[in-house]
């Protein structure tokens, strides 16, 4: 079969593998432009077109497909390679429907979610955020709507308790590709059952905010511990950024300090507004780079009660 693939981040990257070492054709890469980076502003490839030059796989990099220039010469690309499978993941852009209705099979989309739940931009970050116990991968068949088409093959994960979005983005990143080559099998059998999404059990995981990242003691611990889980907590500790990579809950009642309190400095674990306490596991104080939190207690002494903003 010819493919086209279209993706970004290194989530994405799984699944091209998966299509370049297949037995299928892959005739193009598109893929967004490259982004200066550093203080040189040099510009970087993005990860799946670095994967794609190690396939020796064309990569074009339009700055849209609906409009402009690029857009006419991406289509103009498009229909000369006649692909019978275009296979989106991550891309970044939407696709205008002379592409979606371009290939035999139409375009398939790789989501990191249990559609019809959490559809968007992110729904890792979101599950995380939200406490979900479970999450997954979904195919499916691509319409006009954002994450809308018809629901092809999950698979679903259970989410660890102190689960951070670097571990599940890396477990959904593969399991994707995983997803993607028995979706594709199917497709090629004949044998795919398309399965209508239900919009009334879906919920939209829309882009993250760096404001986000900001700590509220005066929420549950639950729910600070999912915000460091889910985008990477910050409080100020002594009028000092310190950035919040890994936690958990702690055990006990601690219903008499105020809340943002230290209440153990042997754990560094901080009172939040249910008289429960989370402990940071791993941080990184501003200026320094990120290290476990034994090793920051050993060159930082702490005050039981001092307070975290």
């Amino acid at each position: 079969m010819k493919i086209v693939f279209m993706g970004t981040p290194d989530f994405a990257v799984p699944c091209l593998r998966t299509l370049a070492e297949s037995s299928h054709e892959v005739a193009a890469v598109f893929t967004q432009p490259d982004k200066p980076k550093g203080r040189g502003y040099k510009l970087i490839p993005t990860p799946v077109k670095a994967a794609a030059e190690e396939y020796g796989i064309p990569v074009y990099q339009p700055i849209s497909l609906r409009k402009g220039d690029d857009a006419e010469e991406s289509m103009r690309i498009l229909r000369d390679i006649a692909p019978e499978l275009i296979v989106v993941t991550a891309y970044g852009q939407i696709l205008p429907k002379e592409i979606l209705e371009l290939p035999k099979y139409g375009c398939i989309n790789i989501h990191a979610s249990l559609l019809p739940k959490y559809r968007g931009a992110a729904p890792i970050n979101w599950v995380l955020l939200n406490g979900e116990k479970e999450t997954g991968v979904t195919s499916m068949q691509m319409g006009e709507g954002l994450d809308t088409g018809d629901m092809l093959i999950k698979r679903a994960t259970a989410i660890g308790e102190n689960e951070t979005y670097e571990e599940l983005y890396a477990r959904l990143s593969a399991m994707g590709g995983e997803v993607l080559a028995e979706t594709i099998e199917a497709v090629e059998k004949g044998s795919l059952k398309p399965e209508v999404q239900d919009d009334s059990l879906s919920c939209y995981s829309p882009m993250i905010r760096k404001e986000m990242s900001a700590l509220d003691f005066s929420k549950s611990a639950a729910e600070v511990h999912n915000t460091i889980r889910g985008v990477t907590g910050f409080a100020m500790l002594e009028g000092k950024r310190l950035k919040v990579f890994r936690s958990e809950i702690a055990q006990g009642s601690f219903d008499g300090a105020e809340n943002g309190a230290i209440v153990d400095t042997a754990s560094f674990a901080v009172k939040c507004g249910d008289g429960k306490a989370v402990v940071f596991r791993e941080v990184q104080p501003e200026g320094k780079k990120r290290m476990k939190t034994e090793d920051f207690l050993r060159g930082k002494k702490l005050a039981k009660g001092d307070i975290l903003g």
